[in-house]
């Protein structure tokens, strides 16, 4: 009796599968959804009565249909943001991304305190600010992340990102998640 109170209310949760169908899962489901039971202290009311805020038509189609994204002509170019952890190639990966269709990819010029080098140029590799200008970006929130390195401080502003967007390409830039 109790494994098919236990089928019944599977079957009133899901509303997709016929008592047959849940007759073949494991004595392990069973017990479970026996216990479960206990502790909710759930009794013999029927799904509507126990699921007031009509959750159980929300659970009825548990799966959505996932189509590749069209962009509308109309429609702005997106960011995409590659996060992971050191090491892993999100790097490798923005730049064979930019690399294999340039025309379309472009990465935001990043902001930084460091000091420039020689063979680097203002706007090219990176956009060089003194530490209070890049802080008051901060403060601002015109900054889209940043953080530190090595006692200089590293950062995407937002005006980057759009100046990219502006160009009609979709700006790729990578992040680590600290």
């Amino acid at each position: 009796e109790e494994t098919l109170q236990a089928t019944e209310l599977f079957a009133c949760i899901w509303g997709v599968f016929s008592s047959a169908d849940v007759f073949a899962l494991t004595a392990g489901f069973r017990r479970s959804m026996r216990l479960c039971r206990r502790k909710a202290g759930i009794n013999q009311q029927s799904c509507h009565t126990r699921c007031p805020s009509s959750c159980c038509s929300s659970l009825a189609a548990p799966y959505e249909e996932v189509v590749r994204y069209q962009r509308h002509p109309t429609d702005r170019n997106r960011l995409i943001v590659l996060v992971g952890p050191p090491g892993v190639g999100v790097n490798e990966l923005r730049r064979r991304l930019i690399t294999s269709n340039p025309r379309e990819f472009q990465s935001a010029i990043p902001h930084t305190t460091r000091v420039q080098k020689s063979y680097e140029m203002n706007g090219r590799e990176y956009h060089y600010v003194s530490k209070e200008t890049f802080e008051n970006m901060v403060y601002s929130h015109r900054m889209l992340e940043y953080g530190e390195y090595k006692g200089c401080l590293y950062g995407t502003s937002i005006d980057a990102v759009r100046t990219v967007l502006d160009e009609g390409k979709i700006c790729v830039i990578d992040l680590e998640p600290q």
